[in-house]
């Protein structure tokens, strides 16, 4: 059964609060995680300090249940992408709440999984790294209950990695990446990639198991024209898949996965069209970034975005926030604020203000846009909106897998949005 060292992860709560922890208040070094916890610490009256990105503790929770919920309902499973938060406690609360592994990108991330005894993992690349390949044999064969696939999409990947685990015990379960013109990897056509599924199978190391691939580097809007083009990078994988029947034969599932965050309805609804009889497809998809979903890239093209294209559920909220002082405001209509790069994304768009909290209180906030960010500084334009050096900006923030690698522990905040309910732990 899939799941998690759930003492792992209990274990965070004994690490203690430090200098090392970015935005934490002073008044809490030295103390355990779980003994922060048990404070019920404010995250403005008591000693936080800026710029600091919180996570809604309910939203997240809301998240990660609706794409449960609709994943069993749509009939696929979920291996959502842990690269997005690198957060094993989060990992945990996806896999209770039915995701069938988690998805990982390289080997570092790998090795974090597995120190949290993740026990069933995808890895979205090829591995052929020969230092990598020994330690992952050596993995395999030490914990039988240990399920591992990824990636191939050449034939000199799958010689490198025959090679890498010569002395292995077990064989490593692979799947045949399909590509396309412009994407990022997989084999570029049907040819290809059937090459490299018969090179898997003379391999003595590797054992293919499905088809795997990425539609999110194809399109990145939510026009007819990006539908399209996902909806016939589909019918590429199922055709590759069908294609590949009988390399499948001693198989009682056969693993198809694709998806992002941007297009999984579209992914799904090719997934799950009928297969031909006696091919047992599982269908899985990988998206991550709904976990916390966002105020920006994911929110205009998500299948449960502002504009959503699933009837019947609710839409997935944003779970990140920035909180920034205004500490410079040197002409009318611009404001520096206490946050950069180094602190927030803006790969895919600038973060958004939306509140602004005084000694009054908070309030929503407009007429004012960041423009611009360097390291430490965001530009904000303020347009008539009543901002003074000292006041705090609440920040929408987009793309989510950009956010977390900057932050070592991130507090979760309950409803109120001030009490701090949780601190989640990160491993970049």
């Amino acid at each position: 059964m899939v799941g998690i060292d759930a003492a792992a992860v209990a274990s965070l709560g004994e690490d203690r609060i430090d200098w090392r922890c970015k935005g934490m208040p002073s008044a809490l070094f030295g103390r355990t995680v779980a003994e922060a916890l048990a404070t019920r610490p404010n995250l403005f009256s008591d000693g936080f300090v800026g710029p600091l990105v919180v996570l809604d503790d309910e939203a997240v929770d809301h998240n990660i249940a609706t794409m449960a919920r609709w994943c069993a309902a749509k009939g696929v499973e979920l291996a959502p992408h842990g690269k997005t938060t690198m957060a094993p406690q989060l990992f945990q609360r996806q896999l209770d709440r039915g995701s069938w592994a988690i998805t990982t990108a390289n080997a570092s991330q790998l090795r974090v999984y597995r120190a949290f005894g993740v026990n069933r993992i995808l890895m979205a690349n090829q591995l052929v790294d020969p230092a990598a390949l020994r330690w992952l044999a050596a993995e395999l064969e030490a914990h039988p209950e240990f399920e591992f696939c990824c990636w191939v999409d050449s034939v000199r990947g799958v010689e490198l990695m025959t090679e890498g685990l010569a002395d292995a015990k077990r064989k490593v379960d692979v799947l045949v990446e399909l590509g396309a013109a412009g994407g990022r990897t997989g084999a570029r056509d049907l040819p290809t990639a059937v090459a490299v599924a018969d090179a898997v199978a003379t391999s003595p190391a590797l054992r293919l198991v499905g088809v795997g691939g990425y539609e999110g580097a194809l399109a990145h809007d939510a026009s007819a024209e990006a539908f399209a083009t996902v909806d016939a990078y589909m019918q590429a994988i199922r055709e590759l898949t069908i294609t590949l029947t009988g390399h499948f034969d001693d198989l009682d599932r056969v693993i198809v996965t694709v998806g992002g965050s941007a297009y999984f309805d579209h992914v799904a609804d090719a997934l799950t069209q009928p297969w031909p009889t006696g091919l047992p497809v599982l269908p899985v998809l990988r998206s991550g970034a709904y976990v916390t979903h966002d105020d920006g890239f994911y929110r205009g093209v998500s299948p449960l975005g502002e504009h959503a294209r699933i009837g019947g559920v609710p839409a997935f909220r944003p779970a990140l926030r920035a909180w920034a002082q205004v500490t410079s405001k040197p002409q009318p209509d611009l404001a520096l604020l206490t946050i950069g790069k180094r602190d927030a994304s803006f790969d895919e768009g600038l973060p958004e203000p939306q509140l602004i909290r005084t000694g009054d209180g908070t309030k929503p906030l407009t007429g004012c846009v960041v423009t611009a960010m360097n390291d430490q500084h965001s530009f904000m334009a303020v347009d008539g909106a009543d901002v003074r050096v000292g006041d705090w900006i609440g920040l929408g923030l987009s793309h989510p897998c950009t956010v977390f690698d900057k932050w070592q522990l991130l507090p979760a905040v309950g409803a109120d949005g001030e009490t701090v309910v949780d601190l989640i732990r990160t491993y970049f």
